[in-house]
């Protein structure tokens, strides 16, 4: 299989980041391969990192290895680091745990939320229609993402949306994949809005409903692009 180089300069300036050198330098790059800008297979060369992001190996090492406990690059002695393949496995385990807090965390939030959580919740899908209205797949799926989050924040347990974020890392990155699909946009916009009228009428079983009918479209869409590309999936 042919392997290229990322495009370093690809990667966001780190001072968009907050923490240490090496955290800093460990987002932009974890950042760039969940949002596709570094592509599996695309190999990971320390010498180009440094040079876009002015900062020493050191740092550029210390990332790699926590992209590499996250399953995101693979450390291959005597040949480098190479962006990691997609695996169904983890795709699959990853969706399973995702959906479990998910489900526990909206049936929650029906029944408890707040006037202004519920007001938060429906701007926000406000401006996912605005987004694909405009047809901004990368700033749908951004708000997509701040969608679910604010559905973890306001269970009132401030660790489950850094739990949620860590079990599903290969979701995040394979639903990059799906954005341009035709219609996807305005299908998972139609789920988010099931769930917010459920919300609003704080019904935690229809919440539920909702919620597991949205989250129930991504593993056969996933398996469906992995068999018309499948030079981006590698079973472990």
């Amino acid at each position: 299989m042919t392997t290229t180089d990322i495009d370093a300069t690809r990667l966001q300036d780190i001072s968009a980041f907050d923490g240490s050198l090496a955290h800093k330098v460990y987002l932009a790059l974890q950042e760039a391969i969940l949002s596709l800008q570094f592509l599996p297979g695309q190999v990971i060369r320390k010498g180009p990192v440094c040079e876009r992001l002015g900062v020493s190996r050191s740092p550029v090492s210390e990332a790699i290895a926590r992209l590499a406990n996250e399953g995101l690059v693979d450390v291959i002695p005597q040949s480098g680091t190479r962006v990691a393949y997609f695996s169904m496995e983890d795709i699959r385990e990853g969706t399973f745990l995702r959906q479990a807090l998910e489900l526990a965390s909206v049936a929650k939030v029906a029944e408890d939320r707040s006037e202004d959580q519920f007001a938060q919740i429906n701007r926000n899908l406000r401006l996912q229609t605005l987004l694909v209205e405009d047809l901004d797949y990368s700033g749908f799926y951004q708000a997509d993402e701040e969608f679910h989050a604010l559905l973890m924040l306001f269970t009132g347990y401030p660790r489950l949306k850094t739990v949620a974020r860590m079990v599903s890392l290969q979701v995040t990155r394979a639903r990059m994949l799906l954005l341009p699909t035709p219609g996807r946009a305005t299908e998972t916009l139609d789920e988010h809005q099931a769930v917010v009228d459920a919300i609003r009428a704080r019904d935690a079983d229809a919440a539920q409903r909702a919620m597991r009918h949205h989250l129930g479209q991504l593993m056969p869409r996933i398996e469906a692009l992995a068999e018309t590309r499948p030079e981006l999936f590698q079973s472990r």
